[in-house]
């Protein structure tokens, strides 16, 4: 990056460019307003002390010329090229009008700029110093004697001019730096976004397949099983379990309509709330082999919203189906308890049981119910608690803040 920045340097974001942009077009303005200023005064002072003197056609000629080389500047867009060589005939003209009109020296200041812009930093410090140089040798030349303002005054004014000129530039060029870092780093913020956010759509497509389809499926496999062995002996009976399976799938069908969508789940559809649905949900989960008995404790203070009324079905959904596939039991209850300050559900089974402990030793390989179910507990801000013993059945608590929801 070059000491003092320049045209060339590379342009930021576009809105951070756009203002770096406007602040250079308004510094330009002003800075062509000062040179039209010091040339004009500059040409009123030489024509009112020397009206009479050869060289007035002379100054007033090359002071017209450097006023439409000046204006011409922005027409050569950005040729590097074209920029030096018209840099290079707009000094020549004023060194020769400086030595014919030694206070046409003011109007170095803008060319000062001008050669930091376009010439390369050890050109440009050498470009500086000529202009200096000529500037002390007209103004000594119009003095006709060693004057020390003379030989000091343009010197300091072109360190101070520089010195402005290469801090504003640096200033710029860390604005555009921070602009650039800054929408970087909200890129890679909406970048993360979207990807937390398919990770989150995805975690919540897997918890509802398990939870709906794929329980359904389960039972449509184990029903169609079922019905396969009695197809011969017991007709009815395979019958009744093909109706059952073709139940299940039109539930299932049910089901993948509304959390495609995003919906509620079916069972919260008939407008009856989590206590109609866990009811209606142990009657269907209820069979031959297994007994699912639901009991409502406590009376809400407050209605619980959707989304947690959706969370404790699926977690019952998600619950027995354990029940059901690993449990071997013969009876689950579903409890729902509304609390001061919490609603509990609990699904407790007289099956085989296990040891928590264990949960993890497989690495989880054994399926996706459990955490599943902690996943959703955790989302609502509550706590998940596991109760089994081998041989002693099991005992699912889901514990969910009021507050919370």
């Amino acid at each position: 990056m070059a000491w003092w920045g320049g045209t060339e340097a590379a342009a930021g974001p576009e809105w951070g460019a756009r203002t770096a942009d406007d602040e250079a077009r308004w510094f330009q303005v002003l800075l062509h307003v000062g040179f039209f200023l010091l040339l004009g005064s500059s040409l009123t002072r030489f024509l009112m002390r020397h009206t009479g003197d050869g060289t007035a056609p002379w100054v007033i000629t090359l002071a017209a010329v450097l006023a439409v080389l000046y204006v011409a500047e922005p027409a050569l867009a950005t040729d590097r090229t074209r920029r030096q060589l018209w840099l290079g005939v707009c000094s020549a003209a004023w060194i020769a009008i400086v030595f014919l009109a030694p206070s046409f020296a003011w109007c170095s200041i803008p060319l000062f700029y001008l050669g930091l812009r376009h010439l390369r930093p050890p050109v440009a410090a050498c470009y500086i110093g000529m202009l200096t140089v000529v500037s002390v040798t007209a103004q000594l030349r119009l003095a006709g004697r060693f004057e020390f303002d003379i030989v000091l005054a343009p010197p300091a004014v072109a360190a101070i001019c520089v010195a402005v000129f290469v801090r504003m530039n640096q200033q710029t060029e860390r604005q555009r730096e921070l602009i650039a870092d800054l929408v970087r780093t909200r890129s890679e913020l909406a970048a993360t976004e979207r990807r937390e956010g398919t990770l989150a759509e995805r975690q919540r497509l897997s918890m509802e397949i398990h939870d709906s389809l794929a329980q359904g499926l389960s039972s449509q496999q184990m029903l169609l099983q079922a019905a396969d062995r009695t197809w011969r002996s017991d007709p009815e009976t395979a019958h009744r379990h093909v109706r059952a399976a073709g139940a299940i799938a039109e539930r299932n069908l049910t089901e993948a309509r509304r959390f495609v969508h995003d919906l509620a789940p079916a069972d919260l559809a008939g407008g009856g709330g989590l206590d109609e649905a866990l009811r209606t949900l142990a009657r269907r989960e209820s069979t031959a082999g297994l007994t699912v008995r639901c009991h409502i404790e406590g009376v809400p203070a407050r209605r619980l919203p959707d989304r947690a009324q959706s969370a404790l079905l699926r977690i019952a959904q998600g619950a027995l189906a354990n029940v059901r596939e690993h449990a071997d039991a013969s009876t689950a209850t579903l409890t729902l308890t509304y609390l001061d300050d919490q609603v509990v559900l609990d699904v407790a089974d007289d099956g085989r049981g296990f040891d928590p402990a264990a949960l993890g030793a497989d690495g989880g390989v054994r399926g996706h119910g459990l955490p599943a179910i902690r996943t959703r507990a955790s989302q609502l801000g509550g706590t998940l608690t596991v109760e089994s013993a081998p041989g002693e059945g099991t005992v699912l608590s889901a514990a969910v803040p009021l507050a919370a929801t």
